[in-house]
């Protein structure tokens, strides 16, 4: 009896170690192609070979070759490679053909829904990452969420929840009269408000905090130059943020309210339409990004009325985007740090590469523009071990043109390959 059960143990014993579960085999995906840019040295790489398991960047190689027996073969011989592009300022809760009061007709669940065919299409165009400034009841914090939990398609979000900004200011919602009693979510008045709602926006998900420091082009009743928080408020919501680990980015358009942000601390200034050479020394010693959306400009002139965007706008517009597109000439002569921003969603998603030409027009080199929009942009986000360049240990964030971008960067504007984390959504034929 006792042999039997020795006999029974053992051979249990045996059982589980022969047919033990055998670990699932990792996923390695080997991605070759004629050219690959490198932003890091600014130089473009012959013939690269990218390993790629487990969604991240394995193995970097120039001048190689692979077969289907290195794991499973992505051919793009023919193009060129790039980091997948991030997008600094986006609103992809937010709709191109509907402004000023068209949208108050829209609701908070209309604006999610529809964000999910945005973050598609934005994703689709080769921006991988996206900083999203702005959008009202967390919605932007659901979608994502939703992103992250492989549920749609889209880029990787880091996300700002409600604008902060005065009562009747750029990020209030002034449309209505006093009989509605409306205020926009991120409204508050006074430092120790604006402490209050940055502590909200972090408890309920948001990764970064966006205020308006200044008046805008799009919302009623504003003057585009005029500072509108002021210094101590701006300098509070910079103490709560940095103290819980993230970052600010300001809405400025205005001389004063862009010098007032940047002394205040903020990470980026956003538009920056009207900074002078003061600002710009000043964000050059205290390395404060600049996110300057000059391709906006002629969307808002050209469709902007057709899309309900109010007169008072449009001719805001006239007055602040040709000096907007001079200062960013005079910022990258400057050498002032700078990524690309477009503020998607004033136009149409998936146009957001069109930004870069404009960028080479008015002053930066091809690889400057590529840079701003992939290393320089992952750093400001401070997630330069993620993303912003083909790297080991990088996410597998690869996209791919026909032809060379270094010598026609307009070829971003026809993604024609896009793979996040390793998976392909957008396979090249």
């Amino acid at each position: 009896m006792i042999f039997r059960v020795a006999l029974l143990a053992s051979f249990l014993m045996f059982s589980s170690i022969a047919f033990a579960e055998t670990p699932p085999a990792v996923d390695k995906k080997i991605v070759v192609a004629d050219a690959m840019v490198d932003v890091n040295t600014g130089k473009l790489i012959s013939n690269p070979v990218i390993t790629i398991e487990g969604g991240r960047i394995t193995a970097v190689a120039g001048g190689g070759s692979a077969t289907k027996a290195d794991g499973e073969l992505i051919d793009l011989r023919g193009m060129t490679i790039l980091p997948g592009m991030i997008d600094t300022h986006t609103h992809l809760t937010g709709s191109a053909d509907e402004h000023g009061y068209k949208r108050l007709a829209t609701s908070k669940t209309r604006s999610a829904l529809r964000g999910v065919k945005h973050a598609r299409d934005t994703l689709m165009a080769g921006v991988t990452t996206v900083r999203n400034l702005g959008a009202s009841g967390f919605i932007d914090v659901a979608l994502r969420d939703t992103i992250n939990a492989g549920e749609i398609a889209g880029p990787r979000m880091f996300v700002s929840g409600p604008s902060l900004g005065i009562t009747g200011g750029h990020c209030d919602n002034n449309l209505l009269p006093v009989d509605f009693q409306v205020s926009s979510d991120g409204v508050a008045d006074g430092p120790w408000e604006v402490a209050k709602k940055v502590r909200r926006n972090i408890k309920y998900g948001a990764d970064l905090i966006k205020i308006c420091a200044t008046g805008g082009v799009l919302s009623k009743g504003t003057k585009v130059g005029v500072q509108q928080y002021s210094f101590e408020e701006m300098q509070m919501v910079v103490r709560e943020a940095h103290r819980r680990g993230i970052t600010v980015a300001a809405h400025a358009h205005g001389t004063e309210g862009i010098y007032a942000a940047i002394q205040a601390g903020v990470d980026s200034v956003e538009h920056a339409s009207f900074i002078d050479d003061a600002g710009l020394k000043l964000a050059k010693k205290n390395g404060t990004y600049l996110s300057m959306d000059i391709y906006v400009t002629e969307f808002i002139l050209g469709e902007g009325e057709k899309a309900g965007i109010l007169e008072e706008s449009l001719a805001k517009e006239r007055k602040t985007g040709a000096l907007q597109r001079e200062n960013f000439s005079k910022a990258v002569k400057a050498g002032v740090k700078m990524v690309m921003g477009t503020d998607a969603g004033v136009y149409p998603h998936g146009d957001n590469l069109k930004q870069l030409s404009r960028m080479v027009t008015f002053g930066m080199k091809p690889m400057q523009a590529l840079q701003a929009a992939s290393i320089n942009a992952a750093n400001l986000l401070n997630k330069e071990a993620d993303v912003g360049s083909i790297q080991v240990g990088r996410y597998a964030d690869i996209i791919a043109v026909k032809g060379n971008p270094l010598e026609d960067i307009s070829l971003l504007e026809n993604v024609g390959f896009v793979m996040k984390e390793g998976i392909v959504y957008k396979p090249f034929r």
